[in-house]
């Protein structure tokens, strides 16, 4: 007798259970049933049928991974089909069409949503219907079709209340104020979620109250009623963290965020905003991926953190790129989908006919399902080849983007190069404050006029390049060459209140560079004599051309930066009153008072000696 005490215990923990339609995201009571769903089979080698269906059926609806939620659903569907037991079939495939929305795969999820429907006009398991329909109106609203999921909806909340069920009711409600919320119909969606939050706080149902705390603070963040969104929020991560549901704890981080920035405190919103990508990249949760990763960029660029900035910038852009390509997607297959359905509606309305003459019209209930099984499999074949092909194409469009990204990345900034793939153009914009540097090899023409190009060529590669490396460590943006003169920018396209620093720092490297590699004994390289000129101030900024982009600055402090170039010596940093004003205390100087320059009178200059 002893040898099914195991069973006494699983009765007795699905007695203290309530029904999960709708809500996959019990994760600490997955866990603990899979537990006992592997002891048993260890230890027994099998469980009771009926019991080993209703435990796959609770472990598939408290799963929090998509694809956990897929793997049990179709293990239970399998176990369901040999013996026909339609309760679980139907089910299965509801839990399945939930694992594949959750994961994004939206025609997949349509596909066994009315396959569930099918099976539960087939079964007598009316009272699943309103469940399948709430689920199907997720489905569409997840991809924006409003009307569609509104009617839906309607269905499924009428079907729930005509069953007198509060839990599924305050499920549903809770589903479709999420919806009313993403389509900006704030009204129904505070009435939903606080009907719901009623409905669950009766029943002691913690995680549906988790949920609708949570929905009303994004409701309240919206209508910038800060403290009560704040309130809510928190309480409902509490509650959901408890229960490990961390889907909507995502979700809910990143609205906290926003109230951190809204009250300008940035590091709070940090630290929110990287929770909520954490958990979204941990569970595999693109669209929330993407938009904790684009708050992140926003933020670190907000704090000049510009690495971090542009860490953030391409990790947003890449799943932002793949969340497009699924919506490309949806828009080709929208047609098609449409006939899916209004077909599978067809098939449904049948099968209610059906269901109400079934003694009389057996034959017809044969024939119906025969060809919706049938059509069911000629979409699945014809999907898998879409989807197969357009997974090649994906791949092959995705290498051509990296290598046209990496070009571009060489010749504009960063920055420049994002705006200019999201709007084909780039504004000109202006910086009050940043540093300009121009180098010259002194008697570069003669040695021009009396060398092979390619040892000249060479030369300056030789120069250059080392150049680049130093412009890259002191975070400059490197703007262009003419000929033996070299130009860069410091504080631009990102600020920085350093830029006169750098820039100096990184002109005594360059000048040391030039002077050690007269040293060098190689007969194919040339040695120059340097000059180096910095000067600070307003510029204005952008690209120019239209077939080959060219990023350029302009303005008064360019022209002056040239003039401290000419009017420098051999191996000396030549700088502007303004570039001295800046970094009185960072180095040590000689005055060279004051220089006549054409066309600007004269100048106060200084010579850079070195750093205090």
């Amino acid at each position: 007798m002893f040898r099914f005490w195991p069973y006494f215990f699983l009765i007795f923990f699905f007695l203290l259970q309530k029904e999960q339609i709708g809500f996959a995201q019990e994760q600490a009571k997955a866990d603990s049933l899979v537990s006992v769903y592997d002891s048993l089979v260890r230890v027994y080698g099998s469980v009771q049928f009926e019991d080993e269906l209703r435990l796959l059926d609770e472990i598939a609806i408290s799963q929090s991974s998509p694809e956990d939620v897929i793997y049990y659903s179709n293990k239970l569907i399998e176990r369901a089909s040999k013996d026909s037991v339609g309760e679980f079939l139907v089910s299965g495939f509801l839990q399945k069409g939930n694992g594949y929305k959750l994961k994004g795969d939206y025609s997949e999820a349509l596909e066994s949503y009315f396959t569930s429907i099918e099976l539960a006009q087939r079964f007598d398991q009316g009272e699943k219907i309103g469940a399948i329909y709430i689920s199907i109106g997720d489905t569409y609203s997840n991809i924006k079709d409003y009307e569609t999921s509104d009617y839906y909806y309607d269905q499924g909340i009428q079907e729930i209340r005509n069953l007198k069920d509060s839990l599924s009711l305050g499920k549903a409600l809770l589903n479709t104020g999420d919806s009313y919320f993403y389509a900006n119909n704030l009204q129904k969606a505070i009435q939903n979620f606080r009907e719901a939050k009623e409905i669950f706080t009766s029943l002691n149902f913690e995680l549906g109250i988790g949920y609708s705390l949570g929905n009303l603070g994004m409701v309240y963040s919206k209508q910038q009623k800060n403290d009560l969104a704040r309130e809510s929020l928190n309480e409902a991560n509490e509650m959901l963290e408890k229960n490990e549901d961390f889907y909507a704890v995502s979700v809910y981080n990143l609205f906290l965020s926003d109230i951190d920035i809204e009250e300008n405190n940035l590091e709070k919103a940090l630290f929110h905003a990287q929770k909520s990508l954490n958990l979204a990249e941990k569970h595999k949760l693109k669209k929330e991926t993407a938009d904790a990763s684009l708050k992140l960029f926003e933020l670190h660029n907000k704090y000049g953190n510009r690495d971090s900035a542009l860490f953030y910038h391409l990790k947003y852009i890449a799943v932002r790129d793949s969340i497009r390509n699924l919506e490309e997607i949806e828009k080709i297959a929208q047609e098609t989908r449409k006939f899916e359905v209004s077909q599978k509606q067809k098939e449904v309305d049948l099968l209610n006919q059906i269901y109400n003459q079934k003694d009389r019209n057996q034959k017809i209930i044969i024939f119906s399902t025969a060809f919706a099984l049938m059509l069911i499999g000629i979409l699945a074949a014809v999907l898998y080849r879409k989807n197969s092909f357009i997974k090649k194409t994906n791949l092959i469009i995705e290498d051509e983007r990296n290598k046209s990204d990496h070009l571009l990345k060489n010749i504009l900034p960063v920055e420049t190069v994002n705006e200019l793939k999201e709007f084909g153009k780039v504004k000109a914009q202006r910086f009050d404050s940043v540093s300009v540097m121009f180098t010259d090899f002194k008697s570069f023409t003669i040695h021009a006029e009396h060398l092979s190009p390619e040892v000249l060529v060479q030369s300056l590669d030789y120069y250059f390049s080392y150049f680049d490396q130093i412009v890259e460590k002191y975070e400059l943006e490197k703007i262009k060459t003419l000929g033996d003169s070299y130009m860069c920018a410091s504080g631009l396209p990102f600020p920085q209140e350093d830029h006169a620093e750098r820039i100096v720092l990184a002109a005594l490297e360059m000048v040391d560079f030039v002077e050690k590699s007269k040293k060098i004994k190689d007969d194919q390289l040339i040695r120059f004599d340097m000059r180096v000129g910095i000067s600070s101030g307003q510029v204005v900024a952008g690209v120019v051309g239209k077939k080959k982009f060219a990023y350029d600055i302009w303005g008064d402090t360019v022209n002056c930066a040239s003039r401290m170039e000419s009017n420098s010596e051999v191996g000396k940093i030549n700088i502007s009153e303004d570039t001295h004003q800046l970094i009185l205390d960072k180095f040590y100087f000689s005055d060279r008072g004051e220089i006549y320059v054409k066309n600007k009178g004269n100048m106060k200059m200084y010579f850079v000696e070195g750093v205090r």
